[in-house]
């Protein structure tokens, strides 16, 4: 599902930059909150994700059965005698890829028990996502009534909702390092954390490292990836490790840079004595993640591959089977666009039935 790149960088870097030279006095925004959407949000999600309560033990019976729904293989139909004894020499059944064999997680571990329904974007620019788009408060009212409408679809698994903040964004500009890419001040991310503490949620930041690097950018903001609720997304998007200029050509991660961010996580994970991060992966070709075999899901992390085209409801789902279902990591995640998935032909946005028909259902569900 190939996007308008020119367009697209567009939105995401330029929009950015502009905004941030011109509203300077948009760092001074006050956080205003709506008691009534608070109490709405607060009815409609799970319940508190708490840091401080002690994880019970995994139950890994319960994983697996959990794990096995998502893979959402159709039941078999029991067989009768007669049918039974006729397919006794078929050929035997190709090995299913779903669910992935891997790591068991440690100790409250979010995913395969939750869903994470996340608003995606950046707090300075309208056209980078929904975080900006709204005034806080319509915000946080439009997530509330989005997770509720989760809920309902699948009342068997619980909702968390989270702040998906972009905190590097690529840009068309070198700046006076060369990387292309503009980092979030602290003020930013303490704005999403905010944010997450009145909806009872969690935090992602996000990643689009232009020249630089996931090693480079991801101890920048070590203190807040070490913080129980924070995790975190990258996109190989916006990942120019050729020497192409944002926007161009669609940028890449190997394996090897999302094993490295794996490997970073856990060591925090481990050093701070935190339960398991969630590693949200954007992808939308399969140039944009090779080596996939490679990617090593750890105790400590767990990764998403998320798929993040937009287009009508029939090419998005051809690119999650084709793309992200047909290479297989750990867990999926599916990318809603308000505006851009309702261009024509389009004519209405992926419901949570037709996305919870997938194989394997995505437990990542993010707006932007």
């Amino acid at each position: 599902m190939k996007r308008s790149k020119k367009a697209h960088f567009r939105t995401y870097g330029i929009a950015l930059g502009v905004t941030l030279i011109a509203s300077a006095s948009f760092l001074a925004w006050g956080s205003v909150y709506s008691a009534n959407s608070v109490a709405f949000f607060r009815m409609a999600t799970s319940s508190p994700v708490r840091a401080d309560a002690a994880p019970k033990p995994l139950d890994t019976v319960a994983y697996d059965r959990r794990m096995l729904q998502l893979a959402n293989y159709p039941a078999v139909p029991v067989a009768s005698s007669t049918s039974a004894s006729s397919t006794a020499t078929s050929t035997p059944e190709k090995p299913k890829p779903w669910p992935v064999k891997t790591v068991y997680p440690n100790a409250g571990a979010l995913l395969p028990f939750n869903r994470i329904v996340a608003y995606y974007g950046n707090f300075y620019s309208k056209g980078m996502g929904v975080l900006g788009q709204y005034p806080e408060d319509v915000m946080l009212q439009k997530l509330a009534s989005t997770t509720a409408i989760w809920k309902a679809a699948d009342p068997s698994t619980p909702v968390i909702p989270a702040i998906h903040y972009i905190v590097v964004t690529a840009q068309e500009a070198a700046q006076a390092d060369g990387m292309y890419r503009l980092r979030m001040p602290d003020s930013q991310i303490d704005k999403a954390l905010e944010l997450a503490e009145k909806i009872h949620g969690i935090v992602f930041i996000d990643f689009q490292v232009g020249k630089s690097t996931l090693q480079k950018e991801l101890p920048q903001y070590e203190k807040y990836l070490a913080m129980p609720n924070v995790h975190l997304g990258i996109d190989p998007e916006f990942s120019m490790k050729f020497g192409n200029k944002p926007g161009t050509v669609i940028g890449t991660f190997d394996a090897a840079d999302i094993n490295f961010a794996a490997q970073y996580l856990a060591k925090l994970v481990r050093d701070n004595k935190l339960p398991p991060k969630v590693l949200v992966v954007h992808r939308f070709t399969r140039e944009m993640v090779t080596n996939y075999r490679q990617i090593a899901p750890l105790p400590e992390v767990q990764i998403v591959m998320d798929m993040d085209g937009w287009g009508f409801p029939a090419k998005k789902i051809n690119t999650y089977n084709s793309v992200v279902a047909a290479e297989p990591v750990q867990f999926t995640g599916f990318k809603l666009f308000y505006k851009n998935d309702l261009l024509p032909p389009s004519t209405a946005l992926m419901t949570p039935a037709q996305l919870l028909k997938l194989q394997p259902q995505p437990i990542y569900i993010q707006y932007q």
